[in-house]
């Protein structure tokens, strides 16, 4: 528990942390599936025979607008660091986005939204800022991920459709602390058919903290989950995404625990990451020539 003992001071992601129309249905007494085609083994894995694993993009807000009433993000040029040296040794093209107001976030999403994508196999967005239940701070407002992710979904960005779309958000989801619990008892052991795809499909967002809690950040050494993520993919990138995922909730849950003794409502916390995958197929950060 190395990481459990260097933890002196922590804080909370988040200075606030605030807290079918009327059309009738018909009910159908039989619905015939469309033509769909076989799916081979090969098919369960993503296609990364591409010329690129794609680009990353990181959102580092650490400093707040005064009428935000939030405090500054010390510690998350730390994570913005450790994300820019992870993905771009997986080999991604990482741009970093300091300190952007909610218009400006928009703006950026938008126009990596409209590059050619075509010959990358994937794109990856880290954001680091504020939160609440209802999404993420810019400098200045919230917006929520439903403006975040917009401009990736299938019907408006073409040259990604098919491919992982990955998105991993360092901030709070509301003011709960996590108490912890004691676990006992533990021991460790044909031709191609056209065929329509959802629009949410092939994403995957990966959260720093379930709904309704705060997520950690330590101010020397950056936040449990970014440094856990970056940790993981550094070590174990050969294996599935979502057993990668599986590894930093573990790693997260287990490792890390609060130190804030001159705070007792604030001390020994937990957090568990949460991810929700709309993916279709086995990502592995892995290009094959």
């Amino acid at each position: 528990m190395a990481e459990r003992d260097q933890i002196v001071q922590e804080t909370v992601d988040a200075a606030i942390c605030t807290a079918v129309g009327d059309k009738t249905m018909q009910t159908l007494s039989s619905v015939r599936a469309g033509p769909t085609v076989q799916i081979s083994d090969d098919d369960w894995k993503y296609d990364q025979k591409f010329p690129s694993i794609g680009v990353c993009m990181i959102i580092n807000n650490k400093t707040f607008l005064p009428q935000t009433g939030m405090k500054p993000r010390p510690g998350t040029e730390k994570d913005a660091d450790a994300a820019k040296k992870t993905f771009g040794n997986l080999g991604y093209k990482v741009t970093v986005h300091n300190d952007l107001t909610k218009k400006q976030i928009e703006t950026a999403l938008e126009k990596v939204s409209k590059q050619d994508h075509s010959k990358n196999a994937s794109f990856v967005c880290v954001i680091l800022s504020h939160g609440n239940e209802d999404g993420i701070f810019g400098t200045d407002k919230l917006i929520t991920l439903e403006d975040i992710t917009k401009y990736f979904k299938g019907d408006k960005c073409k040259t990604l459709v098919g491919k992982p779309k990955l998105f991993f958000l360092q901030a709070c989801r509301g003011t709960k602390l996590d108490e912890g619990v004691i676990l006992r008892g533990v021991e460790e052991a044909d031709g191609p058919l056209q065929q329509k795809i959802p629009v949410e499909a092939d994403f995957l967002y990966a959260y720093a903290t379930a709904p309704g809690y705060i997520a950690w950040r330590n101010e020397t050494n950056g936040s449990w989950f970014i440094q856990s993520l970056c940790g993981i993919l550094s070590k174990h990138k050969d294996l599935e995404l979502l057993h990668i995922m599986t590894r930093v909730n573990r790693k997260v849950a287990f490792e890390f625990q609060s130190n804030v003794p001159k705070d007792p409502a604030l001390n020994e916390k937990k957090e568990i990451p949460c991810f929700t995958s709309m993916l279709t197929k086995e990502f592995y950060f892995t290009i094959k020539p």
